[in-house]
């Protein structure tokens, strides 16, 4: 399959992911995923595919006036609109950041409404990288055309030439004359009338003042010091508190059901609706009281564990095993053939999920941790038969997210306990809650043949994904017809969606770590090897960044201390990893040092790039050493942080994270990528100290 078709076949599947729990039908899918590739900002030939697009995803078509993006006050504050929500990844300062460099606003002028569905265009949804490379020139159009206005406003209330007058830190300045107006002045809090068409030339990176810096947080200070509110944090009037009574395993129909003596206790109301069952009271310990006291029977079906998981796996993605490049791999010298595998993985966000929901003369409206407002939105709307002028969806900012808040189950969950109640109603799931019946990173089995040639040329690749997914399913590396296919298994035993990097970082583990073993086989070094196959310059570039400054091949591995590499493109970012690890007594490992190389085009915020890049590394360590998910019997048995081991502040390596900052290219997004590389570099590690290869994660199963 050509690149570009399989680039364009992953997208797909991967907007299906994302997308798995939205019961819409198959045309309706398509649909969707068609909007969604298209959409990317307003302005000229974009702007007639946004307009498209907009109407095949789900008839929402962006708007093209700037009054609905940009707004500025009587006394110059500007007010900035956009559905993208901020969920750690700093976009409310990138984005600010992006405003003011094409409105010539100063930065603490900007203040950013996100993902309230009454006030901003609708959005899909914040995932896959997409804010900064197409929100970013989303709302620099719109700011550029804004200042546009500004200063023709002012040229024809001082009757001057627009081209003479200069917009700068938030007014119009005649230099023949040195008069000045502030915006402020200028729109006098009118809206911004300009239906935007043409393509504007925006601000070069290599001349942008604020974008392209360090601006330190918005509302940072909030944050730190406990100010901020989160969305298990709201607090409405009359506010009652929520719990749902669970089934007692996953697939679950309930028998039958005793509610009296939930009912006995005072303040207590019990609602149900269908097998939907839930209690409400003054505070939470009593709803937690009484839901414990409602008697529910459940027949659970048996289901299998995770020791059955990959068999069952591969079994229910359908498949007969037969290589479809049989002769380039007999015209291979050296021939692979591996399997790689990795577990379930739980989010495990610090806030789980939460949701407070309020019903006012007919309308809903709900406060809640969510990447998808809208998304909830509609999922409100068909829940409760309404119509969307009567839901409102709010997502104050909340504790992370990676991939795992793009469903509204908590809302309608709150939503039900509020109708019922008559009052507004907070629901706050429990860990073990968020454990057990969120979704997760899916498992997966990837199946690589390869040849190489024994001076170091690849010349047949063969990569088979079995459902975790196709991101970062085809490979960089020059190689006549590779072969990479994506086998879904349409019977998952457990919920599975969308990780930070979806699949793209089992891909790319399975990939980095046969490209090792390849390198081993011929006697090369896994650098050399991996630029002797290599014509991507970006990619290239990162892999020799990473490894001037980790200094490969400086220090031999001994049998206690080992380095590894590994890298790989995805969502338009670009990275390699360097690792060192100690290997310990009883082969325990720890990881010691990682160094990574990130180039995504022009970089907006440095600092938040950094910190985006560095998160991803240190979450990336759960996945490859500790964090698994364990399940029988349709249960989920580590549901626990107790049981559930994530990395903590002892197995922090030292990081470093050198940016490659290209001003000639767009800027692509941050949020994912950073993830992938890490993995593979440090199995390969593990290996160079070891001679042990691993090929499966976690790889360092732990309890301590």
């Amino acid at each position: 399959m050509p690149v570009d078709e399989l680039r364009l076949e992953a997208e797909l599947h991967e907007v299906r992911d994302r997308i798995r729990m939205f019961e819409l039908d198959r045309r309706e899918f398509l649909r969707l995923c068609t909007g969604g590739l298209l959409v990317s900002l307003v302005s000229g030939g974009a702007l007639l595919e946004a307009q498209e697009s907009g109407r095949r995803f789900g008839g929402h078509a962006l708007p093209q006036e700037v009054s609905a993006w940009i707004h500025i006050d009587a006394d110059g504050k500007v007010t900035v609109f956009t559905g993208k929500v901020e969920i750690g990844q700093n976009i409310r300062t990138s984005l600010a950041q992006s405003v003011a460099e094409e409105l010539r606003a100063p930065f603490d002028s900007i203040t950013m409404v996100m993902g309230d569905t009454d006030l901003v265009p609708w959005d899909a949804g914040t995932f896959g990288s997409r804010t900064t490379p197409t929100m970013g020139p989303q709302l620099r159009t719109m700011a550029m055309n804004a200042r546009e206005m500004l200063v023709e406003a002012a040229a024809e209330r001082w009757k001057a030439d627009p081209a003479k007058l200069v917009a700068e830190d938030g007014k119009v300045t005649n230099p023949a004359t040195r008069v000045s107006l502030a915006y402020g002045e200028i729109t006098r809090g009118e809206k911004l009338t300009r239906t935007v068409v043409g393509d504007p030339a925006l601000t070069p990176a290599t001349e942008w003042k604020v974008a392209g810096t360090a601006e330190p947080k918005v509302n940072g200070r909030q944050f730190v010091t406990g100010v901020h509110t989160y969305p298990s944090d709201v607090v409405r009037p009359g506010m009652l508190f929520g719990k749902v009574v669970r089934p007692a395993g996953y697939h679950a129909t309930l028998v039958s059901v005793d509610t009296s003596a939930a009912e006995k206790i005072p303040g207590v109301q019990v609602v149900r609706d269908g097998d939907f069952i839930g209690v409400v009271a003054d505070d939470v310990w009593t709803a937690e009281q009484a839901a414990m006291k409602v008697n529910a029977q459940w027949k659970v079906p048996p289901q299998i564990s995770n020791a059955e998981l990959f068999a069952e796996l591969k079994k229910g993605a359908g498949d007969d095993g037969q290589s479809e490049i049989p002769a380039a791999l007999a015209n291979a010298e050296v021939k692979l053939e591996q399997t790689y595998t990795v577990a379930y993985i739980a989010h495990a966000p610090l806030e789980p999920r939460a949701a407070v929901a309020e019903w006012t003369d007919g309308k809903l409206t709900v406060w809640t941790g969510t990447q998808r407002p809208f998304g909830v939105k509609d999922d409100l709307v068909r829940a409760f038969r309404l119509s969307p002028e009567q839901v409102r969806v709010l997502m104050p900012d909340m504790g992370s997210g990676y991939g795992g808040k793009h469903t509204g189950e908590c809302a309608v969950e709150a939503a039900r306990l509020a109708k019922a109640a008559g009052k507004p109603v907070k629901l706050i799931w429990t860990r073990e809650e968020e454990f057990t019946w969120a979704y997760f990173r899916p498992a997966g089995v990837m199946e690589i043949r390869a040849g190489v040639q024994k001076d170091g040329t690849l010349v047949a690749w063969e990569h088979h994904n079995y459902n975790s997914g196709p991101s970062g399913v085809g490979t960089p590396y020059k190689i006549a017809n590779p072969v990479t296919r994506y086998h879904e298994w349409k019977d998952a035993p457990l919920a599975q969606g969308s990780y930070r990097g979806l699949a793209a970082t089992a891909n790319h583990f399975a990939r980095e770590t046969a490209m090792d073993e390849l390198a081993q086989a011929v006697g090369m070094d896994p650098l050399a090897f991996r630029l002797k196959n290599l014509d991507d310059a970006r990619l290239r570039a990162v892999f020799v960044t990473a490894a001037e400054r980790f200094g490969w091949g400086k220090e031999k591995s001994t049998a206690t201390r080992g380095f590894g590499i590994a890298g790989g493109t995805e969502k338009g970012g670009y990275t390699a990893a360097c690792a060192e690890v100690e290997i310990g007594a009883n082969k325990t490992v720890h990881v010691r040092r990682l160094v990574q190389a990130w180039e995504s085009g022009a970089v907006v915020n440095p600092d938040g790039l950094r910190n985006q890049v560095m998160g991803a590394m240190v979450q990336a360590l759960g996945g490859v050493l500790f964090e698994q998910i364990e399940f029988a019997n349709g249960k989920v048995t580590n549901a626990h942080f107790a049981d559930y081991r994530v990395p903590r502040f002892k197995d922090t390596p030292q990081i470093e994270v050198i940016l490659i900052d290209r001003k000639d290219l767009p800027s692509a997004g941050a949020g994912e990528t950073g993830i992938v590389a890490v993995a593979p570099a440090v199995g390969n590690a593990i290996f160079s100290a070891t001679g042990e290869r691993l090929r499966e994660m976690p790889m360092a199963r732990e309890r301590s």
